[in-house]
């Protein structure tokens, strides 16, 4: 899942490899005419928050049958697979800047490819599908805190105040409306590692601004792939030869694992950052309001998963939380990248 926020924090996917971006050549006439057509980037949004809810209902779906590991580890490999047709001649071009910023781009990919969605998909083995769709959706809040802790951004007071209430609405949420559960830290480990998921997410998003890459997109996002993948495999083939034993492969295992690879893991990339492009990241980000909706419908649909009460009242709170955090402001409203 990506975000993107104002005010000091702009967009969590694209961050600083906009600069480059912003250089290509005829990419100022190909950005005009995407305003021109703001809807094709609502419909582009509308899918992106509908595939980040098809990755958790199909991570809580496989549990029983794809390890979490190897589910993250061929999502990527297959990913990998697809992109480095596109990607490699901009990779090889920039290979300077690749060497020169290694290090960067092996931290980077460790927090988003490597520990992001393997702990999604950890996550699914003890909890729900909504429970890791609206503890995602804080990614843009727990941005916003990250970047005040750790580049000093400074906070306005609704952000403040939509950081409170989604930490609110996580609190309910994890604890099942049950404040017993909260007195004894009883919490369901799916819960605690999709709270971690979110903070490597946030942490990544954080140092992408600090630590500027001028690599190309398309460049960028191969490279973070490919290191994602090699820092994924160790833990992957320890989990195969030790701990799950892998997975059968079938016709049964083909479409979770071609899902995961394109929609949420290329596609979804694509629409947003397009949308950012298009309509701004703060008007962007009003769209993952939609992502918990559609996990409630699909997960009613496919796992038999009820709607609660706890559900609804953290849900409320997160979504208010991630409205006043991203909000835009009054006067002099962020600028689109």
């Amino acid at each position: 899942m990506y975000a993107g926020l104002e005010g000091g924090f702009e967009v969590a996917i694209i961050g600083s490899i906009q600069e480059k971006e912003k250089q290509t050549i005829g990419e100022s006439v190909i950005l005009k005419r995407a305003r021109q057509t703001p809807w094709l980037a609502y419909l582009g949004l509308t899918l992106t928050a509908l595939f980040w809810a098809g990755n958790a209902v199909v991570g809580r779906s496989v549990v029983d049958t794809i390890p979490p590991l190897s589910l993250s580890f061929y999502r990527w490999t297959i990913a990998l697979c697809i992109l480095l047709p596109l990607g490699l001649p901009g990779v090889w071009r920039q290979r300077h800047v690749v060497l020169a910023h290694k290090w960067s781009l092996l931290l980077l990919s460790a927090l988003s490819v490597g520990a992001f969605n393997t702990l999604l998909y950890l996550s699914a083995l003890s909890t729900t599908a909504l429970n890791i769709s609206l503890v995602a959706s804080t990614i843009p809040i727990m941005i916003a805190f990250l970047a005040w802790l750790i580049l000093g951004d400074r906070l306005r007071l609704p952000q403040t105040l939509g950081i409170v209430l989604a930490m609110l609405g996580i609190l309910v949420v994890i604890s099942r409306g049950d404040w017993a559960t909260l007195t004894e830290l009883n919490f369901h480990l799916g819960d605690v590692i999709m709270i971690a998921a979110v903070s490597c997410w946030g942490l990544f998003s954080v140092l992408l601004r600090r630590q500027a890459v001028p690599l190309e997109p398309i460049a960028f996002l191969t490279v973070q792939v490919a290191l994602g993948v090699l820092v994924i495999l160790p833990f992957y083939l320890v989990d195969l030869l030790f701990i799950s034993g892998g997975f059968i492969v079938d016709a049964t295992v083909v479409p979770p694992l071609a899902y995961v690879a394109i929609f949420p893991g290329l596609l979804a990339y694509a629409f947003w950052n397009n949308g950012v492009h298009t309509i701004g990241p703060s008007r962007a980000a009003i769209f993952m309001y939609l992502s918990p909706i559609f996990t409630a419908i699909l997960a009613g649909l496919f796992l038999g998963e009820r709607m609660s009460i706890f559900y609804i009242a953290g849900g409320a709170l997160i979504l208010a939380g991630l409205q006043l955090t991203t909000r835009r402001r009054p006067i002099h409203p962020a600028a689109v990248p």
